[in-house]
């Protein structure tokens, strides 16, 4: 087991790292930029080291002098969290040449997976459900025909794509040629790489994806399902687990897809293999998150798993000792996430309390929020025996969580939890771009 650990992250999940290495008697080290000198996650490790300066580019993503960073403190491995360099094969490739452990899958894993367009192809080959649509498309002419041959509406994607940027929903010819330039536009942006591919729009549909974790022997175990249809600007909102649409037959044929997804992929430690599922029951493949999802705590609550704590276990070498007959999903939980809707600094909070509630965040009085990064000030976070007992503690948590001097969204998620449609389970992707704060049944 390892030592002593680097986490190449901040806020909340770097701290919920920090926490997982401290239960397991595993030292810390914390990078951080100059804008987040004073921040929590650098007072809780170990040792702190700063990285450059405040934009992304200059420290988070700085991945040379990430790995600088943990060689000179003895670290022999780099826990990525979600976001920043999780899903960069060149980051994993970066440690595994200067000989420390990429806590993640492979640099090939990575770069397999990343490539949308790849890994459709890949599920077709071994017999995983793929929504209908298309190879990488040369230019927007083939996607004029493209889109003819599937039927609109349909999904412009970028190929390398992740976190709702380089997307487009495209209903009708005039509007194809636009949209497509704009997605190649921000693709290009955003992951350095412009291509796109289609997808055929399926609505209404839910957004479901599969936790797994898979070790070094070949064992695989899925974690149940999550739900995610709540979704603003492609970006999720509320996720629950179990999902309230997902039937035990239904269960057991996701978890055999997710398992035959990671299988064909030769897949090594975490990962969440993503679904769109229609009103009859059939799903089919969007992509897989070669990382720790956001999400990851709802499923740690009805299944019993610290996926964290496995993410370093399967890392250091050791092999699952529990198997899929082992998971059984007890209760339910959902995850509300609080975001800035402008930064500024935090002049009063207070978290919220109460059996099975917590609040995952980075946050303090007197804590500035920094315009440079992700919006997301925490996770608030509840279990409960049934889904609607939940439901009423989520309510109870977000009207106790008080953030006063940052505008955020907490009144949006009081609204979307008392929407009729959310309590009966009945909700889609298109959720919000129904959503009424009047309509609360």
């Amino acid at each position: 087991m390892f030592t002593k650990i680097l986490i190449a992250n901040r806020g909340e999940i770097a701290i919920r790292i920090i926490r997982a290495c401290k239960e397991m008697g595993i030292s810390t080290v914390a990078v951080y930029s100059q804008a987040d000198k004073e921040s929590l996650h650098t007072a809780l490790a170990d040792q702190a080291v700063c990285v450059g300066g405040a934009r992304a580019d200059d420290s988070y993503l700085d991945g040379k002098r990430i790995v600088s960073a943990a060689l000179a403190t003895g670290a022999q491995a780099i826990h990525p969290g979600y976001g920043f360099l999780s899903e960069n094969a060149e980051f994993a490739q970066l440690c595994r040449q200067y000989g420390l452990t990429f806590i993640g899958p492979s640099a090939e894993i990575i770069s397999k997976m990343g490539d949308k367009e790849a890994a459709r192809k890949l599920m077709r080959e071994n017999g995983v459900p793929v929504t209908p649509g298309t190879d990488v498309l040369e230019g927007p002419g083939e996607a004029l025909k493209a889109a003819k041959s599937i039927g609109y509406p349909v999904m412009i994607k970028a190929s390398a794509g992740g976190g709702g940027k380089g997307i487009r929903l495209v209903e009708r010819p005039e509007d194809l040629e636009r949209s497509f330039r704009t997605a190649c536009a921000e693709a290009e942006k955003a992951f350095g790489d412009g291509r796109l591919y289609m997808e055929k729009y399926l609505a209404p549909a839910k957004h479901i994806e599969v936790q797994l974790l898979a070790d070094h022997d070949g064992n695989i175990v899925c974690l149940g399902e999550r739900e995610c249809s709540i979704q603003k600007n492609h970006q999720k909102l509320i996720e629950e687990s179990p999902s309230p649409g997902v039937n035990p037959e239904t269960r057991e044929k996701l978890v055999q897809a997710a398992t035959s997804a990671a299988r064909a992929a030769g897949y090594v430690n975490a990962g969440t293999v993503e679904f769109l599922m229609d009103k009859s029951g059939k799903f089919y493949f969007m992509e897989m998150n070669t990382r720790l999802q956001v999400e990851h705590p709802v499923t740690e609550l009805v299944t019993g798993v610290d996926i964290v704590k496995w993410q370093i276990r399967i890392a250091a070498g050791v092999p699952l000792d529990f198997t899929q007959k082992d998971i059984q999903l007890q209760g339910a939980a959902i995850e509300c996430r609080i975001n800035a809707t402008k930064s500024s600094r935090v002049e009063f909070f207070h978290p919220p309390g109460g059996p099975w509630v917590r609040f995952d965040t980075f946050l303090y009085q007197g804590c500035d929020i920094s315009p440079y990064y992700d919006s997301m000030l925490g996770k608030l976070i509840v279990y409960s025996s049934t889904r609607g007992e939940a439901i009423r503690k989520m309510q109870s948590a977000l009207c106790e969580l008080l953030i006063d001097g940052v505008e955020n969204n907490i009144e949006e998620q009081i609204d979307i939890v008392r929407d009729r449609r959310f309590r009966a389970g009945d909700y889609y992707t298109d959720f919000i771009k129904y959503f009424n704060p009047k309509d609360k049944g």
